[in-house]
């Protein structure tokens, strides 16, 4: 059987050795890939433990893809467990099938996806919860019970709660304790001056180094993007967002300035969360405009054209992140856990 160029890609770059990717999105695009070359039959039967299982992976990121998928269409609930692959309403009847490496486009010999490390399994799930909470206040994280709520050990609990920090989500009080940190209005506008502050500063030194080639890659990737909007997933957008916000600046020579917007990165993984979920996917392109403005001024030369750009950019952008923040208030309850409280 001829192997999809999905599962090849998989193959060659295993999650986790690309930090952009998360796990759960690279088994969500492995399913889409099988329903789309017809290999994973209409109907059959999407159940956590055998996919995780036929993966080599835990059930976190399996049941994040299968969100994915049912908020795509691409699978549905029926009266049972599980999820119907494929979104074909008219056909309700389970077909109840072992799933094979071949029904993924995948050989039998092969290992597309590994296993990865603990804090993997568990980053996106409690990534999100953090996220979620971060709008409403203040609360106070307990690592172990953050790491029996996911049946992980210790030690992949901390490692989440550090990279968290990194990104300026979490940290700890005065009795060190992990504490999530808000993301309240007043916080959310004195991020986004640091960032029209400093973005700027950091597309000169990095339209320096960065190759033409790469400009080209994104300004395509904004295009196409452009011209299925807004039949796009959450994922598709985080990674236009980080083409620009993170691939692009990460060219700056310059490391004060890199260490300073990591603090900002919150705000990216706020986006990513919540719009086209919490808050809905607005009617007109939300960014993707904005973006190919900016780079096309770079592969014109246009240096100071694309830096005022992105300073426009980033202005409009917090007055659509505050709306959203306050669409989640309004309509998504803060999530109640085992680990905080």
């Amino acid at each position: 059987m001829k192997q999809n160029p999905t599962a090849a890609s998989l193959e060659t770059s295993p999650p986790g050795a690309n930090s952009r990717t998360p796990l759960y999105a690279r088994v969500a695009d492995l399913l889409r890939a099988a329903l789309a070359t017809g290999t994973l039959p209409q109907g059959i039967v999407l159940l956590e433990g055998p996919l995780a299982e036929l993966l080599g992976v835990t059930r976190s990121p399996v049941r994040q893809a299968l969100r994915e998928l049912e908020a795509e269409g691409l699978a549905r609930r029926f009266d049972g467990r599980g999820l119907l692959a494929g979104g074909d309403a008219d056909s309700n009847s389970p077909v109840r099938l072992p799933l094979s490496a071949d029904m993924l486009g995948l050989e039998a010999a092969s290992e597309p996806v590994r296993k990865p490390q603990g804090w993997e399994n568990i980053y996106h799930a409690v990534e999100h919860d953090v996220v979620h909470l971060s709008v409403f206040g203040s609360y106070r994280l307990n690592e172990v019970e953050l790491a029996r709520h996911f049946g992980a050990g210790r030690t992949a609990a901390r490692d989440v709660l550090l990279r968290l920090e990194g990104l300026g989500l979490v940290g700890k009080d005065d009795r060190q304790r992990w504490t999530v940190t808000p993301l309240d209005e007043r916080r959310i506008r004195n991020l986004y001056e640091l960032r029209w502050l400093l973005e700027p500063a950091a597309l000169a030194g990095a339209a320096r180094k960065i190759l033409p080639k790469e400009l080209a890659g994104m300004a395509e990737r904004l295009r196409k993007a452009k011209s299925r909007y807004p039949r796009l997933t959450r994922a598709a957008l985080d990674g236009m967002e980080h083409d620009l916000h993170v691939e692009l600046l990460s060219h700056c020579p310059n490391d004060s300035i890199l260490e300073s917007l990591q603090r900002t990165r919150c705000i990216l993984t706020l986006s990513k969360h919540v719009l086209g979920a919490a808050a809905p996917m607005p009617n007109l392109d939300p960014f993707m405009q904005e973006h190919l403005e900016i780079i096309e001024a770079l592969e014109q030369g246009s240096l100071t054209q694309a830096q005022e750009a992105l300073r426009l950019h980033l202005e409009a952008s917090c007055e659509k992140v505050v709306e959203r923040v306050g669409l989640v208030q309004q309509r998504v309850p803060p999530p109640r856990l085992s680990y905080v409280s």
